[in-house]
């Protein structure tokens, strides 16, 4: 999807949706996941993170293993993994009803965005959330 149609779907994502999990969050500071998820953090999304190898809290929240884990509606699944592992995590949030799964920028797994279209989500793939977000008028 390239184009008018996926600025105006994003900014719909963006502007629609306050609670996202970020799976592949990371409790390293230098690491884009972790400096995502606190950017939009401050920006007023809630965040949920997501990564079946930390435990305790990161960004106010509890971390959490995986997407079915989480105590509450997911809006947005803002992924951080490589490619191949995009497939089970849209499983995971297709499974979990979230609305959108955003795949941030150098992620793709075309298999995965169209079975997650297929089961009603929006998808973005290839994008930075932040940046997207930061654009916003």
């Amino acid at each position: 999807m390239s184009g008018h149609g996926e600025s105006t779907m994003m900014e719909q994502v963006l502007r629609s949706m306050r609670t996202i999990a970020v799976v592949g969050a990371s409790d390293r500071p230098d690491r884009p996941s972790h400096g995502v998820a606190t950017y939009l953090q401050r920006a007023g999304f809630r965040v949920f993170a997501v990564n079946p190898k930390l435990s305790g809290e990161l960004f106010g929240n509890p971390v959490y293993a995986a997407l079915e884990d989480i105590p509450e509606p997911i809006d947005v699944v803002d992924v951080f993994r490589r490619p191949e592992d995009v497939p089970p995590v849209v499983e995971s949030a297709i499974a979990v009803r979230a609305k959108a799964v955003w795949l941030q920028l150098g992620i793709t797994n075309a298999n995965a965005e169209a079975r997650a279209r297929d089961a009603g989500l929006s998808v973005v793939a290839n994008r930075c959330l932040k940046v997207e977000h930061a654009r916003l008028p």
